[in-house]
């Protein structure tokens, strides 16, 4: 199916090419935008709503600005394929978040207008602030940073203590605030409250009013700088009440709210804004999934839908004849409420990830035992350290890329004063199509070197619910780690009895002669379907199931060290510092001299494409697995076993 961009839109390769276009022709440009993002995402995926959002914005910067020489810093990414469009990437968009394709999220390699690659939330502010500290510095005085931030980024602590240096580090830069009550799920805590009291306040829109006719009479000229901002600054504080307390106390002169859907005055305002120095902030509102009716309605389910009908809004889904496992994500939702009716100390803890860890489940049956505390991961790993003080068992389930963001609290708040935090790392291994920002890489090695930190990984689901199960016995007070990866497991009939498991004890699946895979976690499955292959061939591997990187079990490592020469270590983890590194470790200590393979993902970064292309890609797939033990046991494999 051939997308074509609308007529005006063909003609914007660049924003030299947006710039001819005339200003009242703009929300032209603006709707065929929207209309050639939904046509691509419908077709070929990707993230939407958040997008279609900010057609108008995209706009209106790249046609006051002199980008990429102004430098447009983005937050998170998902915002950003409109700007992708006008900066010469509308032939290429279709490949977007596709194998060898364009990235979902800006990247500095791909192209110049992208300043700053960011797939976590949050980072713009300091990006933008830095990048106008040091044109400061090189004497650029006409050079611009701006950052666009959404009110579900600004929860994040590191948003604040970006606005508190910007407040004195007398730089330009322009923070624009993109409020549209959401992140992937509806934006929660004081904050949100806080900003809606602003742009619902009819005390502010009159400051907001009386605000633009100063700008309007302002003079044009090199000669306007310090004082008239200084007089413009003392006018709106005269007339402001405690709804601007907050980002006036930061010195930043706060503008807004305007509506971000109006591009004449998006435009009319970023030009005024450009003769204003110092830090400033731009709070506009928007509507996530602007312009497509069923994304305004359900803004949570038409974040990323996948492939859909842009006509009838239904979303594809594949098609299978038998009853299919379930995403690791909702066994995990469902196992939290069972044990939570059981056991009035467990509690669920998530920074802004109720849906796609599926703790919504629990939020929506036990509101009083389940929370979101935003985009804000250091806080919920130390408000759950906090609660375990008083005995509660609490589950903090965070995106195992973003507990990166954390890793202090991990080790400060809780190993250090061994508190049994049980942390769910959901999204650990390879994720796909969202790219190096999001894979779950790191966990396995930066956890299992913490003391008193339990580290673990269920093959499929029985065994994540017994890994829930355990966790939650008082039969330890060590911080826990389950980890498991994005999407479905193995077993559609997963509500299995759950049963204690003894930590530190894997177990071992399938006896075997001269070579033994020893795996971790969900790639456990890749390790049995390459044993099945290998029959064919008359190869017997053995296969243990380890299920904890720390502590190890030492008994089965003893085991399969004395009873096969050669090995294979199979993970979705780094194999640098990873659960190979561990057993070699092993191997190490005791004098054992096996050979061993270890099948991991790589050390350097891995891009997006989907699972299936990034195993076969990183090497640790069925048919990698194969491949390792016909070159382990060379010789030993005759003619005839492969005839």
């Amino acid at each position: 199916m051939e997308i074509s961009p609308g007529p005006l839109l063909s003609l914007i390769n660049s924003p030299a090419d947006l710039k001819q276009i005339p200003r009242e022709k703009l929300h032209q440009v603006c709707d065929e935008l929207r209309q050639y993002i939904i046509d691509v995402v419908s077709v070929h995926g990707g993230h939407f709503g958040a997008s279609l959002g900010v057609v108008e914005l995209s706009v209106a910067l790249h046609y006051v600005y002199n980008t990429p020489y102004d430098q447009l810093v983005w937050d998170v990414g998902h915002q950003a394929y409109g700007h992708k469009i006008l900066t010469g990437r509308k032939d290429s968009f279709v490949s977007n978040r596709k194998y060898k394709g364009l990235s979902g999220f800006p990247k500095r390699s791909e192209s110049e207008y992208d300043t700053f690659g960011v797939g976590h939330s949050s980072t713009s502010i300091s990006a933008a602030l830095g990048m106008a500290m040091a044109a400061k510095y090189k004497g650029e005085n006409d050079r611009k940073s701006i950052a666009v931030i959404g009110d579900g980024a600004m929860t994040a602590g590191l948003a604040f203590e970006a606005m508190n240096h910007a407040g004195v580090a007398d730089a330009d830069v322009l923070i624009v605030l993109n409020d549209n009550c959401m992140s992937i799920d509806p934006n929660v805590g004081a904050l949100k409250g806080y900003l809606t009291d602003i742009s619902t306040s009819y005390t502010y829109n009159k400051i907001r009013d009386d605000l633009w006719n100063i700008l309007g009479k302002l003079p044009v000229g090199k000669n306007f700088s310090r004082e008239m901002a200084s007089k413009l600054e003392a006018s709106v504080k005269g007339m402001v009440n405690k709804s601007s307390n907050l980002f006036e106390a930061l010195n930043l002169r706060y503008f807004g709210p305007i509506d971000g859907h109006n591009i004449a005055k998006l435009v009319d305002t970023l030009k005024d804004l450009r003769n204003i120095p110092g830090p400033k902030l731009l709070h506009i509102v928007t509507v996530k999934g602007k312009g497509y009716a069923l994304a305004e309605k359900d803004q949570t389910k038409w974040h990323a839908p996948g492939l859909f009908d842009k006509i009838t809004g239904e979303i594809q889904k594949k098609k299978y004849e038998l009853p299919q496992p379930p995403k690791y994500q909702d066994v995990f939702g469902h196992t939290i409420i069972e044990l939570a009716e059981k056991n009035e100390k467990i509690f669920g803890i998530t920074p802004a990830m109720p849906s796609g860890s599926s703790l919504k489940f629990m939020m929506e049956q036990m509101p009083d035992r389940a929370f979101d505390v935003g985009i804000a991961e250091q806080h919920a790993v130390t408000v759950s350290a906090g609660m375990a003080t008083q005995g509660l068992k609490v589950f903090c389930n965070i995106y195992s890329s973003f507990m990166q963001r954390a890793y202090d609290m991990v080790i400060h708040d809780v190993a250090i004063q061994r508190l049994p935090v049980i942390f769910c790392l959901d999204r650990a291994g390879l994720v796909g199509e969202d790219g190096p920002t999001h894979h779950g890489a790191y966990d396995i090695a930066y956890m299992r070197c913490i003391p008193n930190m339990i580290v673990s990984a269920p093959m499929n689901e029985s065994e994540l619910r017994n890994l829930m199960y355990t966790a939650q016995l008082d039969a330890t007070d060590n911080p826990f780690v389950i980890r498991y990866p994005r999407g479905e497991g193995v077993m559609p009939e997963w509500r299995t009895e759950m049963k204690a498991i003894p930590i530190g004890k894997g177990r071992k699946l399938k006896d075997g002669k001269d070579i033994a895979i020893l795996s971790f976690g969900h790639p456990g499955n890749y390790a049995a379907a390459a044993i099945r292959q290998l029959k064919n061939y008359g190869i017997n591997p053995a296969h243990y199931d380890m299920r904890f990187v720390k502590p190890l079990d030492t008994e089965l490592l003893h085991e399969a060290c004395s009873r096969y020469d050669q090995l294979i270590t199979v993970e979705d983890g780094t194999i640098i510092g990873g659960f190979g590194s561990a057993v070699l470790e092993f191997m190490a200590e005791n004098s054992y001299k096996n050979d061993l393979k270890m099948l991991g993902i790589p050390d350097r970064l891995v891009e997006h494409g989907t699972l299936k292309e990034l195993h076969r890609e990183c090497g640790y797939d069925a048919d990698a697995i194969i491949e390792a033990v016909k070159n382990l046991l060379g010789d030993k494999i005759t003619i005839q076993q492969f005839g």
